[in-house]
């Protein structure tokens, strides 16, 4: 069973830039797509960046669109989020997550179609 770990996350100034990583271990069988998602206090689980797990084919939501990137390294072991100009709005706990199994999905921003989940780390930006 895939276990996710993520690491990176911190405080930074608006403008800053931070790298999220995310460990998977144990993976077997291996994810169709990767995600990550980002969560607000008082608000719901967002999706902001999906990634093909064979073709490295990503997704983005419009509110990080052309300042985050999501990748993989090349052993597929490790996910990555770089994150550029950031704002306060990007304050909130990260996570990463997987889907383990069989479908026809490519990638998606939607939480409910990830089933491993990884603890979330927390990034905080500053005015």
């Amino acid at each position: 069973q895939v276990q996710l770990v993520e690491s990176g996350g911190g405080s930074v100034q608006a403008g800053g830039s931070l790298r999220l990583s995310c460990a998977a271990s144990g993976a077997t069988p291996r994810p169709k797509y990767m995600g990550w998602f980002r969560q607000a206090p008082g608000k719901e689980r967002e999706g902001i960046a999906s990634i093909a797990f064979n073709t490295n084919d990503a997704y983005y939501a419009g509110s990080v669109k052309g300042r985050f990137t999501i990748s993989l390294d090349n052993a597929k072991t490790t996910l990555y989020l770089q994150m550029d100009s950031l704002s306060p709005e990007d304050t909130g706990m990260y996570y990463c997550a997987c889907f383990t199994g069989w479908t026809f999905t490519v990638y998606t921003l939607h939480p409910e179609d990830y089933n491993t989940w990884g603890q979330g780390t927390q990034v905080t930006v500053s005015r």
